[in-house]
């Protein structure tokens, strides 16, 4: 399953608020149309909506009508904040774009059309790099999961998170493709259920055993011992090994902390950010609560309640088991063992 398609000088993006039970894809052709996509979830998890605006840079760069390269430029970087601003949390966002403008300002190139070009390979790069990453991820992470492995996640970290394969889920494949006989429990997640629409669809399309939960099971079939290991994605992990990840997250690894059962986060590189120290300072996005209050448009709570709806929790350091990458199984101490692999973000 394909959530980002460069086509025919155009970006198709699965829409996946529609899924499981519709397969749509969204036609852009201007970068405004990516940055909406991006905030209205349409397109999500970190390493997706990475490579998603790295694609809508190349469509905001055609969009540009000029000959001079530092106009070109200007105009630019200026398109670049707009993708920036739709998300907060997630660092491979900042990081793709990072990424796409230093190719640019580092090529010698003069004329405006042969930088659209290098563009669209940079934007080729990060995807197919995104691909590759996730699959070594697979390889180091499945070493963790025994034969008849039950796992529980939390979100969606598959495919569907990512340019391909996944990361949390991209470990469960890699898994069965070793041959090992592994289930899934995925959380609902809540408020908007992308473990029960995301994720439980993902499964089912790859044969992989999975029981959906609701978010407020998971310590009961802990207690039951129904749980060999967690393993979640992240949006954004700092240099001292805080997790921030979807809402929830953190609930979940406190309960697995409890039950002595190991919790492990399964990341690329690109989303540790080594320039914050800890998950204090990283920005939690806020959403609408209608989010909260309603569900395919039928209020589920009264008019007039006050809501909190922070889409991200933070997990700290204390509670992460391992931090599987593409470079391999990352152990505490996190800040010591982090930094001999990344370096900072620019």
């Amino acid at each position: 399953m394909d959530a980002i398609i460069w086509e025919n000088d155009h970006l198709r993006l699965l829409d996946q608020t529609k899924l499981p039970g519709t397969m749509e894809y969204i036609e852009c052709y201007d970068y405004r149309k990516v940055a909406e996509s991006i905030k209205r979830l349409a397109v999500r998890g970190a390493p997706a909506i990475g490579a998603a605006a790295a694609y809508g840079l190349v469509l905001g760069a055609k969009q540009i009508n000029t000959t001079d390269r530092k106009e070109f430029l200007e105009k630019l970087e200026a398109i670049a904040g707009e993708l920036r601003a739709t998300r907060p949390t997630a660092v491979n966002l900042a990081w793709a774009l990072d990424r796409m403008l230093m190719r640019v300002n580092t090529s010698s190139e003069q004329d405006v059309e042969k930088i659209r070009r290098v563009m669209l390979e940079e934007a080729h790069a990060i995807y197919q790099e995104d691909v590759q990453s996730n699959r070594k991820m697979g390889e180091f992470g499945q070493e963790l999961l025994p034969n008849g492995a039950r796992v529980l996640t939390h979100c969606n970290a598959g495919a569907l998170a990512t340019a391909g394969y996944g990361t949390a889920l991209g470990v469960i494949r890699a898994a069965k493709e070793k041959g090992k006989e592994v289930s899934v429990f995925a959380d609902e997640t809540r408020p908007l259920l992308q473990g029960a629409r995301l994720t439980a669809w993902e499964m089912v399309q790859e044969g992989i055993p999975v029981t959906l939960i609701t978010d407020g099971m998971a310590g009961y079939l802990m207690a039951k011992k129904k749980v060999d290991c967690v393993i979640v994605g992240a949006d954004r992990i700092t240099a001292n090994g805080d997790v921030a990840n979807k809402i929830g997250t953190y609930g979940v690894a406190v309960l697995a902390n409890y039950h002595k059962i190991p919790f492990y986060v399964a990341a690329p590189l690109s989303t540790i950010d080594m320039t914050l120290s800890s998950g204090e300072e990283i920005p939690i996005e806020e959403r609408d609560p209608k989010e909260v209050t309603h569900h395919a448009g039928q209020a589920m709570a009264p008019d007039g309640v006050q809501v909190w709806n922070p889409a991200f929790d933070v997990t700290p350091n204390s509670l992460v088991t391992a931090i599987i990458t593409e470079m391999g199984i990352i152990y505490p101490p996190y800040t010591e063992n982090l930094a001999k692999i990344c370096k900072p973000n620019k």
